[in-house]
């Protein structure tokens, strides 16, 4: 079973909240925790340790436990490789069953957005992305709706849209820029069916996981439910669907506020912290290699770690590093993310509570909205007086251990610029748009041809140098244009340019066509690499983030 705990914090002036009102810890005995997934995974029946657990069980767990009961005693505990092979070949199904087919209704031939893309290259691309919707989407089969003891998968009854690759389920953040894309496709339909999921996930949760398997319902990603149905709603004026939803809108906020708060020098900002201990099951051999000879408190804090760094999405990254000078310099045994407070985090919960008081004025609650609003504006005052960094000239990050700022450049040090979380109408607005531009124009960070990098530091992490993602280009991108200054107008403009240069390149250059997670930006055309997993294809929120780029920017291309 999952172990939770607590612990106080040691620096003067950090107050850690105490936790309440968690998910409880997944219950599988193969696809959680237990002796049958630790002898698979250390086995290393496969080169990608989430293979097994997306697998479908041929029996009943209890059959299946009881059977790998009789092998343990059989081999006295000690089963070859070639036996546990035979074991799962045995016992389970290929992992990608739970799918049946789906052809999107919503989904229309010639979408208005590409007439806008002047030039006939351009626009025939985005016609193929706009095609890959149809690749990407899955319904889950009813099966996993009757018998779900057999299966991983989380069931939701609409069909979605994956990334991609061997993210065979939905994910959470990914899911926001995804549906930036399909709105701009026009598949309203499709929106809403995957807005319902989510709302649906968390009235029975409490959370959004993750992702959409029960491995991952112990942790959740960066809270974007609520501006994805600001979205939909801007895109569609469904006001119904609003107010049907909006009390869950609600309940996944106030997960975020009692669970993952803390106090810094009288202000509440939030981090990730996820507080079960034990390997990601998805990830549990690399988990346990990284563990090393810790030992008692000291493993438990590693895995706590690894899976609040997987909460963040940025798995992983010199971000979370903290050695013991206080430097991002290390490995991913210094991954120590409950420590730090991210910019990015707490702009996306300012953000939604500016969103749930537009929403709750939206359906005559003016009560509700008022309360959202003073929470806004407390967020952004937090944001601002203890992330907002003088010296540099824009937001860091926050290292509790050290009661320090992170001088480090990420792209998520300017997202309050994206989600309208600073003071936009002060008459300091020009002067802190003048230190943001100067400050990124320092970081060198402007200077590659195929995009913004993650980082500037090079660990062989796949959230870092020289990798550039979608999400946090788009995230530079508008924040910028967020600013209306002519001269940062005209930067996000050069950052879309050579995003769209990097992935139609590769797109062109790749057999088959292919759209990539993440790109190199130091050169054009190329994959990213890194991390625990090969390069994924697909891929769902680099595919929106192109559309969102395409639409925006495509009479200027």
């Amino acid at each position: 079973m999952a172990k939770l705990f607590s612990i106080l914090a040691i620096c003067v002036g950090v107050f850690v909240s105490l936790t309440v009102q968690l998910p409880p810890p997944c219950p599988s005995e193969i696809y959680c925790h237990g002796p049958l997934l630790h002898a698979v995974q250390t086995a290393e029946l496969y080169s990608d340790s989430k293979t097994f657990v997306d697998k479908k069980l041929r029996f009943l767990p209890d059959v299946v436990l009881a059977s790998f009961s009789q092998l343990m005693s059989e081999t006295q505990n000690q089963p070859t490789k070639e036996q546990l092979q035979t074991f799962v070949d045995t016992n389970f199904d290929a992992e990608g069953l739970e799918f049946q087919p789906w052809d999107p209704s919503d989904w229309i031939s010639d979408p208005p957005f590409l007439s806008n893309i002047n030039n006939l290259e351009l626009r025939d691309w985005g016609q193929k992305l706009h095609e890959g919707w149809k690749a990407l989407g899955r319904q889950i089969t009813g099966d996993v709706r009757d018998t779900p003891d057999l299966y991983s998968m989380v069931y939701v009854p609409n069909p979605f849209i994956v990334p991609g690759g061997r993210f065979r389920e939905f994910y959470y953040w990914d899911s926001y820029w995804i549906v930036k894309g399909l709105l701009i496709s026009h598949m309203n339909q499709t929106v809403r069916g995957m807005l319902d999921n989510f709302c649906q996930i968390v009235d029975t949760y409490g959370l959004i996981p993750n992702g959409g398997r029960i491995y991952y319902q112990q942790r959740s990603q960066p809270p974007m439910l609520i501006p994805m149905v600001d979205l939909y709603v801007s895109a569609t004026g469904d006001i119904e669907f609003l107010q049907q939803k909006i009390s869950t809108l609600e309940k996944e906020m106030e997960f975020w506020l009692t669970n993952r708060t803390v106090s810094i020098n009288g202000y509440t900002l939030a981090r990730y912290n996820v507080e079960y201990d034990g390997p990601r099951p998805e990830s549990y051999r690399e988990d346990l290699k990284a563990a090393g000879n810790l030992s008692g408190t000291d493993r438990e804090e590693f895995y706590i770690n690894m899976k609040s760094g997987a909460e963040s999405g940025w798995d992983f990254s010199t971000r979370w590093f903290i050695n013991d000078e206080g430097t991002n310099v290390g490995d991913i045994g210094n991954v120590k993310i409950r420590n730090i407070v991210p910019v990015d985090l707490n702009a996306f919960i300012c953000m939604n509570a500016q969103l749930l008081s537009k929403m709750f004025s939206l359906v005559g609650d003016e009560t509700k909205s008022q309360i959202y609003r003073d929470k806004f504006l407390a967020w952004k005052e937090a944001i601002q007086m203890v992330l907002w960094n003088e010296e540099d000239g824009v937001w860091l990050d926050y290292d509790m251990l050290n009661n320090l700022p992170r001088h480090y450049f990420y792209p998520s040090n300017i997202a309050p610029l994206w989600a309208g979380c600073w003071d936009e109408a002060s008459p300091q607005n020009s002067l802190v748009v003048d230190r943001v531009l100067s400050y990124l124009d320092q970081s060198q960070a402007l200077q590659f041809v195929g995009g913004i990098p993650t980082s500037m530091q090079n660990s062989g992490q796949q959230w870092d140098y020289p990798n550039g993602w979608a999400p946090l280009q788009h995230l530079l991108v508008y924040g910028l244009e967020n600013t209306a200054d002519p001269r940062a107008e005209t930067l996000a403009f050069d950052i879309a340019r050579k995003w769209l240069d990097n992935n139609f390149l590769a797109f062109q250059q790749s057999i088959p066509n292919a759209m990539f997670e993440k790109y190199d930006v130091t050169s054009l055309g190329l994959p990213g690499g890194g991390g625990e997993y090969d390069v994924q294809l697909g891929f769902g929120w680099t595919n929106g983030v192109v559309l969102d780029f395409l639409e925006k920017y495509g009479d200027r291309l």
